[in-house]
């Protein structure tokens, strides 16, 4: 019991320490990352949607 709190508390002073080593970014480069996200997943999401209703189209032309 004694040695699992001893590596439990390890676990997290570690963790701690390399969470000081992350450089993180700052709000400029947050709003252009989260811009390109949003930006990407917009894009993606619009392809499948006119693939499906290309697809559609065409399953009903056979049908």
């Amino acid at each position: 019991m004694k040695r699992s709190f001893k590596s439990l508390f390890s676990f997290f002073s570690e963790s701690w320490a390399e969470l000081k080593k992350v450089r993180w970014p700052n709000r400029k480069e947050l709003t252009n990352y989260t811009l390109i996200v949003v930006g990407t997943v917009t894009f993606v999401t619009i392809y499948f949607w006119v693939l499906d209703i290309g697809i559609s189209a065409v399953i009903e032309a056979i049908i």
